[in-house]
């Protein structure tokens, strides 16, 4: 989950997709539904479409279409996840994993400590 959906915007952009799967979304309703930037929407419908749970149509549109039954029982389960417990959900979305922790560690710090 973490290596696709990094914020809590990519999941509510999923989660909207995946609610209205006929739908064809162009990324500037997306933007206005969302309230969210231009930049943060189309970045976050790579990363899904790279995921293999959406695809994008010859007009440029966005659609919740998963590769395989497996990807879409898996966007059940965290949809369900998200509804029942949104703070567990949001924790493990922020929660930096052991690689980034390790860069961290190493940050140069300019306050001389």
């Amino acid at each position: 989950m973490r290596e696709h959906i990094r914020s809590v915007w990519a999941l509510e952009l999923l989660l909207l997709l995946r609610r209205d799967p006929d739908r064809c979304w162009a990324p500037a309703d997306l933007v206005r539904e969302l309230r969210a930037s231009q930049m943060l929407v189309s970045d976050n419908l790579q990363r899904l479409e790279a995921a293999g749970v959406v695809i994008p149509d010859d007009d440029g549109c966005f659609r919740y279409a998963p590769a395989n039954p497996v990807l879409d029982d898996l966007c059940t389960r965290l949809e369900a996840a998200y509804r029942e417990r949104p703070v567990a959900v949001v924790n493990m979305i922020a929660k930096p994993t052991s690689v980034q922790s390790l860069a961290d560690a190493f940050k140069f710090r300019g306050d001389g400590k």
